[in-house]
């Protein structure tokens, strides 16, 4: 038998939640981010639950030519664009979309000498990316006339949008960098390419809390995944749990007051207590920082971790929970209780721990 400890994947949720995103975003179309194996959820799974999305967004180029290779013939986009020339023959073969966020990327296509398509269809489609204020990728709108001149020179590239992605869609009036302020940007640019493509801004934070901005693709990310992407519950929003990382007790120990748990002894019992052991460590993707206090359910009932996280284990208090014996049902994150929750206790984000999902952790696929 396998280790007790399991991701459960709900393509039920996951439908549900871009379903969710449809809604918000009006008549925008939605590119489902399925970067970093789908947040941790596979992407065979992704590729099932949103199979009505108007389009796949990843950074992985190898990832982008499996989901082709798989079947998938709708748009299919590199986020981060294609990192070598070597890139460029896959991209191409595979009808891969590209953001292009830098000079050194235009040099690389225009040293490729690509062969001119016979069909336009078949040229690379671009995403210019500008930088709005964020300050990791992008053109500044001063640079985005000459960018936007070279690409439309070679004969295989087709430009398709222009895109940005904001620093603080969950903090609106920012006082460093507000979201007027990037948009502000942001225009400026597609004002000085006359207006004319398409406009892709809004990530998860945006499509959920920023309603009055403007685009024709949203980039949903996290909340199709069941996580916040602010300080507001997923469930606020309508959204599901996409993942449910469950484990089981393993041991039981009693102690007495004064008696300590774990390496470091960092947690010390006041009193009398029951401590339920755990098979979920790091090693699993559970986070070595959470601290004494972030939540776990066990047969239901919402408890703490006590002690520091180890390797294969954690330990839970069970005190009061009269039921628990070895065997007994752990929630770590997913129903009943939300990542968000944990990363919270683990000064953290939802984002981090469904990603850190290890390879180790029995992946089962729920309709």
């Amino acid at each position: 038998m396998p280790r007790p400890i399991t991701a459960t994947i709900h393509l039920s949720a996951l439908k549900h939640n871009y379903a969710i995103a449809k809604k918000f975003s009006g008549s925008a179309k939605v590119w489902a981010v399925v970067k970093a194996n789908a947040y941790g959820h596979g992407l065979a799974p992704a590729l099932r639950a949103f199979a009505d999305a108007d389009g796949l967004a990843l950074v992985e180029v190898d990832g982008a030519v499996k989901i082709r290779e798989s079947g998938w013939q709708k748009p299919l986009m590199l986020l981060e664009g294609f990192f070598h020339a070597s890139d460029l023959a896959l991209v191409q073969q595979h009808r891969i979309d590209v953001a292009v966020h830098c000079h050194e990327q235009i040099d690389l296509l225009e040293q490729a000498h690509l062969t001119p398509p016979v069909e336009a269809g078949h040229r690379i489609n671009v995403h210019l990316k500008v930088n709005s204020g964020m300050n990791r990728l992008g053109f500044k709108p001063a640079e985005i006339t000459r960018a936007y001149q070279r690409l439309v020179a070679m004969q295989s590239i087709h430009v398709v949008d222009l895109m940005m992605h904001f620093a603080n869609a969950d903090d609106e009036f920012n006082p460093v960098l507000p979201v007027a302020e990037q948009i502000r940007r942001f225009n400026e640019a597609h004002r000085l390419l006359g207006n004319t493509l398409e406009t892709s801004l809004a990530n998860s934070a945006a499509t959920l809390l920023n309603r009055a901005v403007k685009n024709d693709w949203v980039r949903a990310g996290i909340m199709l995944y069941g996580g916040s992407p602010s300080r507001a519950a997923a469930a606020d929003f309508g959204l599901l749990p996409g993942m449910t990382l469950a484990s089981e007790l393993i041991a039981i120990q009693s102690l007495e007051a004064g008696e300590s748990i774990g390496y470091g002894s960092r947690f010390i019992a006041t009193r009398a207590m029951r401590i339920g052991v755990v098979a979920c460590g790091y090693a699993d993707g559970y986070p070595r920082h959470a601290m004494d206090g972030t939540p776990v359910l066990v047969n239901g009932v919402r408890t703490r971790m006590v002690g520091r996280v180890s390797m294969d284990m954690i330990t839970v208090d069970v005190t009061d929970i009269a039921d628990a014996k070895v065997g007994s049902a752990v929630t770590l994150w997913g129903r009943g209780l939300p990542v968000d929750d944990v990363a919270q206790a683990s000064d953290t984000i939802g984002y981090e721990l469904m990603c850190a999902i290890a390879q180790r952790v029995q992946i089962i696929v729920d309709e």
